[in-house]
């Protein structure tokens, strides 16, 4: 137990390091100038008040330097302060990271229940009439883009309906203190049914394909042989041995889903970690932009180690290191 978790932690370590790197290198090559946007293109700064800023800000080291000393300072806790925000990078990650996770949880939960519902009901009434609609459908969502479906929404359920507000996580106007939790969920439902909508599909039609061949196997035949129909054969035979692979997707969509919600966050102008990373890297901002990578590889990694973990759970051959 000792060894495997010294090892989970050294990958931890090293993929955030390569993360790291890999996202400064990003970054500093992009054609942005974090001084100009700093200042702004229109405000007549002077060339030697611009190079006071990027003195001010450190902009003026090379770039070796500069990652080193902001790798340095994060070992010891400090995520410098962002330029964009003008605040401590490590406050205004866990300001945002709340709202964006809220965000997250409530779609990876939405897609994976539906999906794997969806899967699991077409799977078992194959070619039919539904099972031909509901992969069609999937197959229009999976070639549909997060912005676009997160678009339709707004205009209709926001603009011609008027159900729900346009953007941000709060209603514009009220304090903090009289913001009441209804407001919080009336302004997440559309972003996290935008989120969720696309992740449905892969869950559904992995799912399925997966009972389908569970169905067609020898020890399905021997099952139906023994008198074994419907929900009593895919319930006995079917839900375990699609389990693992429902999860092992839907925690593979980690990473799609924090893609997915900079979309999302963007079209509803919603305040989370999705809107932090657009932000800085419009803006050249490189503490906020690699505080957010490191936060997004952190959030994927837990992901995974955590359908590891559960593999175990639902095949006690995993567990005891007798698969294959």
């Amino acid at each position: 137990m000792i060894k495997n978790a010294a090892s989970t932690l050294l990958r931890m370590a090293l993929l955030l390091l390569g993360v790291s790197l890999f996202s400064f290198i990003l970054i500093v090559s992009a054609p942005i100038d974090p001084v100009t946007a700093f200042v702004g293109a229109e405000s007549g700064v002077s060339e030697e008040q611009k190079a006071l800023v990027a003195e001010y800000w450190g902009l003026d080291k090379p770039p070796a330097e500069r990652f080193f000393y902001w790798l340095s300072n994060v070992l010891r806790g400090d995520m410098g302060v962002s330029l964009t925000l003008r605040r401590p990078v490590a406050e205004a990650l866990a300001e945002r990271a709340l709202a964006s996770l809220a965000l997250m949880v409530t779609a990876w939960i939405l897609s994976g229940v539906l999906g794997f519902i969806l899967g699991v009901v077409c799977g078992a009434n194959r070619y039919s009439l539904f099972d031909k609609a509901a992969r069609t459908f999937c197959f229009v969502l999976s070639s549909t883009p997060v912005f676009w479906i997160g678009l339709l929404l707004l205009m209709f359920f926001s603009i011609y309906l008027g159900w729900f507000p346009l953007g941000l996580s709060v209603p514009i106007g009220k304090m903090a203190s009289e913001v009441t939790i209804w407001d919080r969920i009336h302004h997440l439902i559309l972003p996290a049914l935008t989120l969720s909508i696309t992740g449905v599909s892969a869950i559904a039609l992995h799912t399925r394909q997966k009972l389908i061949d569970v169905l067609e196997s020898d020890y399905a035949l021997f099952a139906r042989a023994r008198g074994e129909w419907g929900w009593q054969l895919v319930k006995r035979h079917g839900l375990r041995n699609i389990a693992i692979p429902a999860v092992t997707l839907q925690f593979a969509s980690f990473s799609e889903l924090f893609g997915g919600s900079v979309l999302a966050e963007t079209v509803f102008s919603y305040p989370g970690l999705g809107s932090a990373v657009s932000l800085a890297g419009n803006q050249g901002d490189v503490p906020l932009f690699l505080g957010v990578a490191l936060f997004s590889a952190l959030f994927v990694f837990v992901g995974n180690l955590t359908a590891n973990i559960l593999y175990g759970l639902l095949n006690p051959e995993i567990r005891e290191g007798n698969a294959l």
